[in-house]
């Protein structure tokens, strides 16, 4: 595996018979290895942990208001919805608002790079031929990014 400019190299072999089950781990940790895989699982991360945090406060901030101010989340805001009506409500229109960012993020961020991977890989893994070669993918954001030959090397 090699890193440079943004690009990591992931290497596979093909061999023919019942080798093939021991060559798929290795490629499978080769692959994890490779920076490219890394880049999409902190993209991942980067979306997710923040997210997370951010609906469980909100979620934890709806628990505690309602426990510890009762009140305050039975004062009327129209009619008979009260705050914690229209807390609760929003609670499920937040839901909807992460699932569909999480979604969209997905797709533009995250699902780009991976099939980038995944093709790569299967691509060098089929047309391996028994010889060892090099495929150099890079982590930039989606969009940007492409399997590429390295110097010297045919496909």
């Amino acid at each position: 595996m090699r890193e440079s400019d943004g690009r990591a190299g992931v290497t596979v072999q093909r061999t023919a018979g019942a080798e093939r089950a021991r060559d798929a781990a290795g490629i499978y940790r080769e692959v994890q290895r490779s920076a490219a895989f890394r880049e999409v699982r902190r993209r991942y991360r980067r979306f997710v942990f923040p997210a997370t945090a951010a609906f469980l406060g909100w979620y934890l901030a709806y628990v505690l208001a309602a426990t510890a101010a009762p009140r305050m989340m039975a004062r009327p805001v129209a009619g008979a919805l009260n705050v914690a009506m229209v807390a609760g409500l929003a609670q499920f229109a937040t839901t909807f608002l992460l699932t569909w960012a999480y979604a969209r993020h997905a797709r533009l961020r995250r699902d780009p790079a991976a099939m980038e991977l995944r093709w790569a890989v299967t691509l060098e893994t089929l047309q391996g031929g028994g010889r060892e070669r090099r495929l150099a993918l890079t982590a930039g954001p989606a969009g940007e990014s492409g399997p590429e030959r390295g110097r010297g090397e045919t496909r």
